[in-house]
Formats: C-alpha cells, sequence, structure tokens
C-alpha cells in the first residue's frame, strides 16, 4: 500500500535532521509544490540561495498551507512556526537521491520500458530536441518529448511546465503518465537541472551536448561551476551509451578533465543540397545544421543503421522550431523572431544572418532580462553592434529590475559612438522598428532581427506574467502597414 511504503520511507531513510510528528496524518503523496498539497502530502522543497530570507519562504510558500511532512535540502529558521508537521532534512550531497527512492515508490519507471535521450548546452537544445523529435515520429516511434516548448507526445503538446526541465518529482509523474504511450522520450536537461537533481536517476541511453558559452553565471558563480553542472550528464549515460558534440571545444575540455565515463564524439555540421535549403530555409543557418547533425546522430542510435538515401533525406521531416528563426518576409524585407538571448547566440543568429543575407542590411532589436547575470549585458550590447546596421534596445523580462537600468548596462557594450534607439515598451519598439523599415526605399533588402523572447508569450515584470508576444506585436504591424506576409 502506498501509504505504508511513504510512511516506511520516511521513517527509514538517513536523514541528517528529523522532528517527528506523531499528531500529523498519514503520509499518501508526494508533491514539490507547496499550492499543491492536501493534508497527507510530503513537500519536497528544496532551498536556494536566491536572496530570499526564512521568514520570507515561510510566509510565501508554507503559512497556511496543509502537509503531512516537509522534507528540505538545508534546515529552516521557520521550522518552529510549523507544529503538527514532521519535518526532515537531507544530508547536503543527498537531496536527489532522496528525492529519486520517494518518486520510486510513487511513480515507477519500468527498466527498459522506455529508451532515453538528454540534450544540454548553452543554446540550440530546444531546436535539437525538436528535430530529432520529428526524425523519430517519421520512422514511426511513439515520442515524448520534454523541453522549452513544454511536453508533446507525437508531437501534440500536453502541457506546458514553465521549466527547461521540470523538477525531479513533476518529470516522474509526466513519465509514469506516458508510460504506456511512448518508445522514446527526448528531453532537454538544462544547467540547473542537473545541477539540482532534476533528472537524477533518468537512464539516458545516449545524449547531445550543442555548445558551451556564458550564461547563468548569477545561478552558477562562475565558468567553471557552469560547465561542471553540464559535465553531470555525462554521469548519467548508461553503460554502451555515448555523448555526440557539435563543438570541439567542449571536447576537448571534456577530454582535459581526464577519462570520460562514455565516449564523446564530435560532429560537423551536415553538409545540405541546395534542394534542402531551399525547402527548409532555417538549415541555411550552420548553427542549425550542427543542431541537424546532432538530432541526425542521436536517431539513427534509436533507428539502427539505414539506407544511404533514408539517412540523407532526414531533413525532410523537420518543420520550423517556435520561436527559432521564426521568419516573416514582405518585399525585400525579412522580419526574424528569435529566442537569442545571450552573447553567443546573438553574434551567432547575426552572423548567419550577413552570410545567408549578403547584401541586406540589419537592424537588430533586443533587450536583456533582469534578476540575472548582469556581466553578460555589455557583451550582448557588444554582439549586437559588431553586426548591426541600426539597432533599437527594448525591454526583455525585467522581472523585478527597472528595465532602464537593464538597457544602461547594455549600452555600456557599445563602442563609443554608436548610433541605436532606446524604447523601453517592447511593443512600441517594434512599432518603430516598423516605421524605420517603412522609411527606407522599396528596393532596399532589410533583415529586422526581434531578438530574446522567441516561443514566450508573455512579459515577466514586478513578479507578474503579462500575455504578450512578438508574433502577435510582428503581425499586428504588418496590418497596420499593409504589408503583406509570407512565413
Amino acid at each position: 500500500m502506498l501509504t505504508d511504503a511513504l510512511a516506511h520511507l520516511l521513517a527509514t531513510t538517513d536523514f541528517a535532521w528529523s522532528r517527528p510528528a506523531p499528531e500529523a496524518p498519514r503520509p499518501t503523496n508526494i508533491q514539490w509544490r507547496a499550492d499543491a498539497c492536501d493534508e497527507g502530502s510530503i513537500l519536497f522543497f528544496q532551498r536556494f540561495d536566491d536572496g530570499l530570507t526564512d521568514s520570507e519562504i515561510h510566509r510565501r510558500y508554507f503559512a497556511g498551507r496543509r502537509f503531512a511532512a516537509l522534507v528540505t535540502n538545508r534546515p529552516l529558521d521557520c521550522f518552529d512556526r510549523m507544529p503538527g508537521v514532521a519535518l526532515h532534512v537531507t544530508r547536503p550531497d543527498d537531496w536527489a537521491e532522496v528525492v529519486r527512492r520517494f518518486c520510486d515508490v510513487v511513480y515507477p519507471l519500468a527498466p527498459g520500458a522506455l529508451r532515453f535521450i538528454g540534450v544540454t548546452g548553452t543554446n540550440g537544445k530546444t531546436t535539437t530536441v525538436k528535430y530529432l523529435e520529428a526524425i523519430l515520429a517519421a520512422h514511426g516511434r511513439r515520442v515524448l518529448s520534454i523541453g522549452t516548448l513544454g511536453v508533446f507526445l507525437d508531437g501534440v503538446r500536453q502541457v506546458e511546465t514553465g521549466f527547461t526541465s521540470p523538477p525531479l518529482i513533476e518529470l516522474r509523474r509526466l513519465l509514469h503518465v506516458n508510460r504506456d504511450h511512448a518508445d522514446v522520450v527526448v528531453m532537454e536537461a538544462s544547467s540547473h537541472a542537473l545541477d539540482q537533481g532534476r533528472v537524477a536517476g533518468i537512464p539516458f541511453q545516449d545524449a547531445g551536448w550543442t555548445n558551451f558559452t556564458q550564461d547563468h553565471l548569477d545561478y552558477h558563480r562562475d565558468e567553471a561551476g557552469y560547465f561542471a553542472a553540464k559535465a553531470r550528464l555525462l554521469d548519467l549515460i548508461r553503460p554502451g551509451g555515448r555523448l555526440y558534440c557539435t563543438s570541439r571545444a567542449v571536447a576537448d575540455r571534456l577530454a582535459a578533465r581526464g577519462r570520460t565515463p562514455v565516449p564523446v564524439e564530435v560532429l560537423e555540421p551536415t553538409r545540405l543540397p541546395p534542394e534542402a535549403i531551399a525547402a527548409k530555409p532555417f538549415l541555411a543557418l550552420a548553427h542549425n545544421r550542427a543542431n541537424y547533425a546532432l538530432a541526425v546522430a542521436l536517431a539513427e542510435r534509436v533507428l539502427g543503421a539505414m539506407p544511404d538515401d533514408a539517412s540523407r533525406e532526414h531533413w525532410r521531416h523537420l518543420q520550423p522550431v517556435d520561436g527559432r528563426f521564426d521568419c516573416r518576409v514582405h518585399g525585400k524585407r525579412t522580419i526574424v523572431i528569435d529566442f537569442a538571448h545571450t552573447p553567443d547566440a546573438l553574434d551567432t543568429i547575426l552572423s548567419a544572418i550577413r552570410d545567408g543575407f549578403p547584401d541586406a542590411r540589419v537592424v537588430t532589436l533586443f533587450g536583456c532580462g533582469g534578476d540575472r547575470d548582469r556581466s553578460k549585458r555589455p557583451l550582448m550590447g557588444a554582439a549586437v553592434a559588431r553586426h548591426s546596421d541600426a539597432i533599437i534596445v527594448t525591454s526583455d523580462n525585467p522581472r523585478h529590475e527597472p528595465p532602464e537600468r537593464i538597457i544602461d548596462d547594455i549600452l555600456t557594450g557599445f563602442p563609443e559612438g554608436q548610433d541605436y534607439s532606446v524604447v523601453v515598451d517592447r511593443a512600441e519598439a517594434i512599432a518603430r522598428l516598423f516605421d524605420q523599415l517603412a522609411a527606407r526605399p522599396d528596393a532596399e533588402p532589410w533583415v529586422a532581427l526581434i531578438a530574446g523572447k522567441g516561443h514566450e508569450r508573455y512579459i515577466d515584470r514586478d513578479g507578474h506574467k503579462t500575455p504578450y508576444s512578438d508574433q502577435e506585436q510582428v503581425e499586428r504591424n504588418l496590418q497596420r502597414l499593409g504589408w503583406t506576409s509570407a512565413s
């Protein structure tokens, strides 16, 4: 019986500290969200160094909630305000393993029932996963994909989790619910997820690593910590598996750390015929051809040996990925919406635009998120300045920071004399962008990159996510100007 099994686990787990509560209800379920708990829940709450005090944690998550037991990864000063709740604190390095054991009881994984493939990297995880999903589905595999865009079963969105890699309890619940409906699970593995144990115990048969550039230093503190977090993926790959990588620098760095637990194979971007580029314009970008090469290698590990003709034709199964080089074309105006939100991603996509549209001038609209690594803001400004003929700086997700301060940080990366505009409101900035394009001669080719939001349909500010879409703003301005659009 589940209740007995959960009670036994609580009683036998080697916690660092516990305070029993004999009057607490017997446990009946596990949760990772306090607002999903009932009186029989065991709430697993992972505490981070996020600037909140324990009193704020109690007020925000615990006060007024009902649950039978609380398991945390460190002691909290608010424990004395939680009478009637059994309290348990794991040892510093045991958190992920403790959560995994409870998941094994509530949401067991049948050994060998599913094949797991993970993809990490600073940029390109989502695109690689969606390409891989499409190739496997075209060859008759039932695919569950989990990532930034949500959870998809056979290409149909099931739910949006709000995470690149959901917390382990939620991940295991999703896997359990879909265990009889999928053959292969393809999932993004973010550095946060790998560091926090959100994919603990997932038996990856194979994995991919796209690239590695500066990001998330607000969390990982330094670049070495960020790389080490991503490298944890190798320890999750089962014997006989391998890691495919599209960055020689990443492979060399892994080798310098010592012997890797599985083989690491470096792939070059796929060379595609003109027919493929004409049919799938997003494959004109070198980084997308690298993502495609990674997807093909991982797919063929599942599908086995294939005739050369079939292997060369995988590109036919691909579709554009939401918010990744999402194009609208009117005459000689090409508007590109893309999720690029790091210095390397901006440099990469703008370089690709320069290569793919050699006669065009380029205008870039971008911002930077708040409450995140401030050091990357001037680097993003410098990357945009290197490749753009015109620049509009605006808001992205300011979160709890004044957007003007974020913009000031970006501007420090511009070279002296750089011409640019600042329009804080993102919708107004896009309208300004279209007005600038409309003012240019019709025969003059322009590419407008609207970067940073991509697939996101909100602006995150002051603790609230307000509905917003770059795609909708682009369509609104196309209509306002009477411009037709070809996607």
